[in-house]
């Protein structure tokens, strides 16, 4: 009887590698990627799992995209098993996206799930003892193969069962890639994109603009996660924040982004970025977000700016001061 694994799938060299190597001994193979607002490799949380699509196609399985939520959202802001450096909550989000899988294994018609990971490449969710943990509370205990390390851990439901020969799985460890690279070369897998990017909750200067949404946001929204990744951000009230662009590319797809009733603001006599308002703007805040634009402007100092203010394609002029101070500045400027 010819067995069916479904992958966890990014479309880098680790997650390929488990799939090849399921190939390789004649099991069938399907994939899962999630669509996630938080990876550098992205510029809005689809383009990893298009080119995870696309990587899928050239192996010739079946791929399954899952979008990630409020539900996942909350289980960032209160992770059961805590944050690395920054606001990584990567044990949980692992078991999240296990237990995601879990459920699409069912539906699939899969015996098993494999992933890419490898025993020690990770700080926090590559541990022996959180793979453990990660296994356990997915409710995937002897159903989770990991093809890359398999042989520094105990033989797997498949490997025991003989639907996987475990001599042929490999046994590699830490952080280099060398030995990928070798098993790549092995297995005639010549094309796959370059290590880079990653998740961006692990990163610190990150951060800060994650726990603001946090202490301001009632219900989150995998969106107010994509627009952390445009521009500079500053909180002007409890829900009131401004995005201002730091280059066309910003100013680009804060208008794309751009929601019914938000408000644009633009300087008038010049070259200029956009300024968006999100939340609930008070009259208060279009004067202070005006100032705070004005400070990424070439306007001289001390004088008096028109600011244009767009809402729904309704159009106003406001005379503002340019006298923002870099102290005032940085009392709303979120680091």
């Amino acid at each position: 009887m010819k067995r069916k694994a479904l992958a966890l799938f990014s479309g880098g060299l680790d997650s390929i590698l488990a799939v090849r190597l399921m190939q390789e001994q004649g099991i069938e193979v399907e994939a899962v990627s999630f669509v996630l607002p938080f990876f550098s490799c992205s510029s809005d949380g689809t383009e990893r799992d298009l080119a995870a699509a696309r990587v899928a196609r050239h192996l010739g399985i079946p791929i399954w995209v899952i979008n990630f939520g409020p539900e996942f959202l909350e289980l960032i802001r209160n992770p059961l098993h805590g944050y690395g450096k920054a606001v990584n909550p990567c044990i949980d989000c692992r078991i999240h996206m296990l237990v995601k899988a879990r459920e699409q294994m069912v539906k699939c018609g899969a015996d098993f799930i494999i992933t890419g990971e490898v025993l020690g490449q990770r700080p926090m969710s590559q541990r022996r003892d959180t793979m453990s943990v990660v296994e356990r509370e997915s409710g995937l205990e002897g159903l989770l193969l990991r093809p890359l390390s398999a042989l520094h851990f105990e033989p797997t439901i498949p490997e025991r069962e003989g639907w996987v020969d475990r001599e042929r799985l490999a046994a590699i460890k830490g952080r280099s890639r060398k030995e990928q690279m070798r098993l790549a070369d092995e297995l005639g897998v010549t094309e796959y994109p370059n290590p880079g990017g990653g998740c961006l909750l692990t990163e610190v200067s990150f951060a800060p603009k994650v726990r603001d949404l946090f202490e301001h946001c009632d219900q989150l929204d995998p969106r107010d996660f994509r627009l952390l990744r445009i521009g500079r951000h500053f909180r002007l009230g409890e829900r009131c924040k401004l995005i201002i662009g730091r280059d066309e590319r910003d100013n680009k797809r804060l208008e794309e982004a751009l929601l019914p009733g938000e408000t644009c603001l633009r300087w008038m006599d010049g070259n200029t970025p956009l300024g968006v308002l999100t939340g609930n703007p008070e009259e208060r805040h279009l004067d202070l977000a005006s100032r705070l634009l004005l400070r990424y402007t070439r306007a001289e100092a001390g004088s008096t700016c028109r600011v244009r203010v767009t809402v729904d394609g309704r159009e106003s002029l406001r005379e503002v001061a340019h006298t923002m101070s870099e102290e005032e500045l940085g009392h709303y400027r979120i680091d």
